[in-house]
């Protein structure tokens, strides 16, 4: 066995008894099919225009190429060679290369309503051999064919169209290679032939839709034949490096946890917290009203975990990188050298910038990126901002989760309104997290007092009281408060 065989087999996933499928290597796509698409099978992918047909099959094809060491062959029927490798220059991937190297080959095949007789000897023999002449010549593993209305634009008699799809399917079948066949979005059918999803062992539909002027894209395995499979719809965004695919199938409940802890920043605070302060890797959440010291308890975190030559990934959704190094020099936490010399990185952005999915994908490659030990999210409530109520909160459940199997602290601040319920949260999060610390306004003798204290903290004692606090110039000071029990 060479090496490319070798390589190619890793793609194949399942046992003995179960379908054999190859691995995409599109990700989250892979976990919500359990292995990716059925090996030697069409797959249909459909949707309206402009939701990814053409890039899912490409990127299925490069990522096959690079990452399985499986050549593919991608026949446009309205794209030329030129126009592919434009598309997806941006996306970072180098298609001249792959063909170069003979892992990849593009086929325009023009077809032209004109040129197609519509008669009894219609058939698709010249395609057949066209396709496999290219399959044969590079030893193709994959296909695409992108799209299937194309080829049969010109005919209007659908005892012939239905006839040629199924012969293009089981030929497809007969060659041995993984395909997918793209199609456009028909009016009460997933295709506009109405027969593609029926002939084809699995399909997929991709959705763009706009809700409140805020873009989201759905992806849903309508069916998958031998297989169990995810039938709900799940995220699914196009950035800078291709497809990616959110499901909620990936929250899990499996992470390690540490024993370790770690200083809030704020002695007293620790004190608070059995003394040791937060567990290594758990989620914390600090709410109050505006003003209430959320983000000074988030610099107070951030200035000791910097201290320890920790990295610290502090996400600002209201306030610039300045404004917070500026503010935070007012109580004696100076951030900015931090931030100077790689310990801190400050990340602003607005939760009103784009969906909540491509917020969540971006935070997921900081984190990974940058590996810090300890994210700070200021405040998480603004992802209300960005889509609908179970979309956020969908969101930071599979972000606390991605936070703890990546053993990063998580902090989390949510800023509630003074009318709402002092021990509720905006996002109905609060049983997601391990520490959950409240900060509210006391009015008394014509002012208003700060008093801090700890609703829940998982697997630690800690106290029951109320301590009144103020932020002074050399940070938060917490005032003891004489109680007969903790």
């Amino acid at each position: 066995m060479n090496v490319e065989d070798e390589r190619s087999n890793t793609a194949i996933t399942g046992d003995s008894n179960s379908l054999p499928k190859v691995l995409t290597g599109i990700p989250g796509f892979d976990e919500v099919t359990s292995g990716g698409l059925p090996a030697g099978r069409p797959t249909l992918v459909c949707g309206s225009a402009g939701c990814g047909k053409s890039l899912f099959g490409m990127e299925f094809l490069v990522r096959g190429a690079t990452e399985f060491g499986d050549p593919g062959v991608f026949v446009s029927f309205e794209e030329t060679e030129q126009e592919l490798i434009a598309n997806v220059s941006s996306l970072g991937f180098n298609l001249p290369e792959l063909i170069q190297n003979k892992k990849l080959a593009i086929d325009y095949v023009r077809v032209e309503r004109s040129e197609i007789e519509e008669n009894g000897e219609y058939d698709l023999e010249g395609l057949f051999i066209r396709l496999g002449y290219a399959i044969d010549s590079l030893g193709a593993k994959r296909i695409v064919l992108d799209t299937i209305e194309t080829l049969f634009s010109g005919l209007s008699n659908l005892a012939i169209v239905r006839s040629e799809l199924r012969r293009l399917f089981r030929w497809l079948k007969e060659k041995g290679v993984t395909a997918v066949v793209t199609g456009e979005r028909g009016d009460g059918q997933l295709t506009r032939q109405g027969l593609e999803e029926y002939v084809s062992d699995c399909v997929v539909m991709l959705d763009h839709r706009i809700n409140d002027q805020v873009s989201t894209r759905r992806l849903r395995i309508v069916k998958y034949r031998g297989t169990p499979h995810g039938t709900d719809e799940y995220p699914f965004l196009i950035d800078e490096d291709g497809f990616v695919v959110m499901p909620l199938s990936s929250i899990s409940l499996n992470h390690t946890v540490s024993a370790e802890r770690i200083s809030s920043g704020v002695e007293a605070v620790d004190q608070m917290l059995g003394g040791k302060g937060f567990y290594r890797g758990s989620s914390v959440l600090v709410s109050g009203t505006a003003g209430s010291g959320k983000s000074s308890l988030a610099a107070h975190l951030t200035h000791a975990a910097c201290l320890r030559d920790e990295r610290v990934l502090y996400i600002a959704m209201e306030e610039s990188p300045d404004q917070i190094i500026r503010n935070m020099r007012s109580i004696g936490l100076d951030l900015a050298r931090f931030a100077s010399n790689g310990l801190l990185r400050l990340h602003a952005i607005r939760a009103t910038s784009s969906g909540i999915e491509q917020h969540l994908v971006h935070f997921y490659k900081l984190v990974r990126r940058f590996q810090p030990s300890v994210v700070v999210v200021d405040p998480i409530s603004s992802m209300e901002r960005g889509g609908t109520f179970f979309d956020a909160n969908s969101m930071v459940t599979r972000l606390i989760d991605f936070l703890k199997t990546q053993g990063a602290t998580a902090f989390l601040t949510n800023l509630t309104s003074g009318d709402a319920a002092l021990e509720q949260t905006s996002l109905d999060i609060s049983s997601l997290v391990d520490t959950w610390l409240l900060l509210r306004d006391v009015e008394s003798d014509f002012e208003r007092h700060r008093v801090l204290y700890v609703l829940k903290s998982r697997g630690m004692a800690h106290s029951r009281r109320l301590r009144p606090f103020q932020i002074t110039d050399h940070g938060i000071v917490l005032s003891d408060v004489t109680s007969k029990s903790e």
